[in-house]
C-alpha cells in the first residue's frame, strides 16, 4: 500500500517512524515549511522532515496543500494518506485523491476536544483520562468518522510535554492497527456525536497567565498544561515571573488572590488563591535561569504580604 505522511512536529515522528518500519511504501512526506525559531531566530527544519531525509523519502513543502501541494500529492498516486498533526486544513481536493482517503491520529477521545491543542485542554480541563482517535479526515476540522481508539490516565504529574510524548507513541501503535484493520475490511467506522463534541482554540502566549482568583486547581493544571509552552507565569512589577512546577500547599483561603504568603529558603514561594494556596516549585525570574524556588530564594529576598503583581525582583 502506497503511503503519503504529513505531519509537521515531534509528536508527528513517532507515527511517521511506525510508518517507515512497517511492511506499507512510504512513497512522500509533507510538512510546514522551514521557519525560523529561537532567539537566534536560525531557519530551522521540522522534526518530520529530518526523519523523512535520514530515510531518503521526497519532501513536500508547500505553503498551502490545496494550492501548490495538490498536484505534487496527485504524482505520488498514493493508495492512502495519513495525517498526525500536519498544521494545514486539507481542501476536499486534496482529500479526494487517495481512494482509501486520509486517516488522520488525532491526540484526543473525539469528539471531545477537537482542533490545534487538544493535550493541552485536556489538562486544563481537568480530564482524568486522554487518548488518541484515529479518525476519517473530511473538510471539517475534526469531524470525520471516528476509527479506533486507544486511552490512558492523567497523571497527577503529567505536563503537556510529558502528556504528548505518551500520545505520540500510542498513536504511531494505533495507527499502524488501523491501516491494517482498513486493508482486511475489518475496520469499525463511527460518526460523531455532535451532541458530545467540543472544539477548543489553539494555545496563545497570553494563556500562559496566572488567574489566582480561579483556585489552586485550575492554576495548577495551567502549569501543567502551559509546560513546556508557553509556560505559565505570573505577573511582577517589572516583568513576568515563569512558574514551571507548583504544587498545592496550606494557605488562608481568606487572604487576596496573588498574596506572597511565604517567601522562605526552607518553606518555598507560597502564594494564595481563591479558595487557598500554591507553592511554586520551580520558577524563572526575569532574565534568570530556571531553578529551584527555594534555591532562588537563598539569593533574592521577595516580600511577604504583597500582591505577586507588585513584587520586584
Amino acid at each position: 500500500m502506497r503511503v503519503v505522511f504529513m505531519g509537521t512536529p515531534d509528536f508527528s515522528v513517532p507515527t511517521l517512524q511506525a510508518l517507515i518500519d512497517s511492511p506499507y511504501e512510504v512513497v512522500g512526506v509533507f510538512t510546514q515549511p522551514d521557519r525560523p525559531k529561537g532567539r537566534g531566530g536560525k531557519v530551522q527544519m521540522s522534526p518530520v522532515k529530518e526523519l523523512a531525509l535520514k530515510h531518503d523519502i521526497p519532501v513536500f513543502q508547500p505553503l498551502k496543500m490545496r494550492l501548490d501541494g495538490l498536484e505534487p500529492l496527485r504524482e505520488l498516486k498514493p493508495d492512502i494518506c495519513v495525517t498526525a498533526a500536519f498544521g494545514q486544513i486539507l481542501s476536499q481536493d486534496v482529500l479526494d485523491v487517495p481512494p482509501m482517503g486520509t486517516v488522520n491520529v488525532h491526540a484526543s477521545l473525539l469528539p471531545r476536544h477537537r482542533g490545534a491543542a487538544p493535550i493541552q485542554w485536556a489538562i486544563l480541563s481537568g480530564d482524568a483520562t486522554a487518548g488518541v482517535t484515529t479518525m476519517y479526515s473530511d473538510k471539517g476540522i475534526d469531524t470525520g468518522d471516528m476509527l479506533l481508539k486507544c486511552e490512558t490516565p492523567v497523571l497527577p504529574e503529567d505536563t503537556a510535554g510529558t502528556l504528548s510524548d505518551k500520545l505520540a507513541q500510542m498513536g504511531a501503535e494505533l495507527l499502524i492497527d488501523t491501516l491494517r484493520q482498513i486493508e482486511a475490511g475489518t475496520c469499525p467506522r463511527e460518526k460523531q456525536d455532535e451532541a458530545q463534541s467540543t472544539y477548543d482554540p489553539k494555545i496563545e502566549k497570553e494563556m500562559g497567565l496566572l488567574n489566582f482568583e480561579e483556585g489552586t486547581e485550575k492554576c495548577l493544571n495551567r502549569v501543567r498544561a502551559m509546560s513546556p509552552w508557553p509556560c505559565a507565569y505570573a505577573q511582577l512589577g517589572e516583568g513576568v515571573l515563569k512558574v514551571w512546577r507548583a504544587k498545592a500547599a496550606e494557605g488562608c483561603a481568606n487572604a487576596i488572590p496573588g498574596t506572597v504568603l511565604k517567601a522562605d529558603r526552607k518553606l518555598g514561594l507560597i502564594v494564595a488563591t481563591a479558595d487557598g494556596a500554591m507553592e511554586l516549585c520551580e520558577i524563572q525570574a526575569p532574565n534568570a535561569k530556571r531553578m529551584d524556588a527555594k534555591a532562588f530564594l537563598l539569593g533574592h529576598a521577595i516580600e511577604e504580604g504583597k500582591l505577586l503583581s507588585e513584587v520586584r525582583i
